[in-house]
């Protein structure tokens, strides 16, 4: 994370109370991985676990929307702590309007990220739109950031870090672990 960040995007990523991420794409890295069985295996990174688990530490609430729906999901996000896990969701906006209206939070203080089109909506009604590196082109270049690092591989990451940087958070961060 650099020490500098764009003032617009520290302003933006300062005011953030909740951030939302989609599931494939973001916190993995998209492919659906599909056992003998049938059974859907999914791959999550450690680095984006641990990233959401400090955001609920220092008080930034966490959610997950995502179109499809997945056991493996419910069992990472009830592993991490995340209670807001929203799965089977066509219209990923009107979810997101519901939480914030259940949080009591304006839309300005949510960073959302996501990596095509079904995120697109909600992305953009959010105050810090966020797109993983590996993102469809039409989303990413309607992010006002990207991760360096690609959905499943660190991106959720990138965006926790960002949000703890920009609330001066990182000193307490680094010396919970000192």
């Amino acid at each position: 994370m650099p020490d500098r960040l764009p003032d617009d995007l520290r302003d933006r990523a300062a005011a953030i109370r909740l951030a939302v991420f989609d599931v494939d794409g973001v916190l993995t890295d998209g492919r659906l991985w599909y056992s003998e069985e049938g059974r859907e295996l999914k791959a999550f990174h450690v680095h984006d676990g641990l990233g959401l688990k400090r955001l609920l530490a220092n008080g930034i609430e966490v959610a997950i929307i995502t179109a499809r729906m997945s056991h493996l999901v419910t069992e990472r996000m009830a592993e991490l702590g995340v209670a807001h896990v929203y799965q089977g969701q066509k219209d990923k906006l009107a979810c997101l309007q519901l939480l914030c209206d259940a949080l009591q939070l304006p839309l300005q203080q949510v960073c959302y990220t996501g990596d095509d089109l079904p995120d697109l909506r909600a992305m953009l009604a959010t105050g810090l739109p966020i797109a993983p590196a590996n993102a469809h082109p039409w989303v990413a270049e309607r992010a006002r950031w990207q991760t360096r690092h690609n959905g499943g591989e660190g991106a959720a990451r990138e965006v926790c870090d960002l949000l703890l940087h920009a609330q001066g958070l990182t000193n307490a961060e680094l010396a919970h672990w000192l």
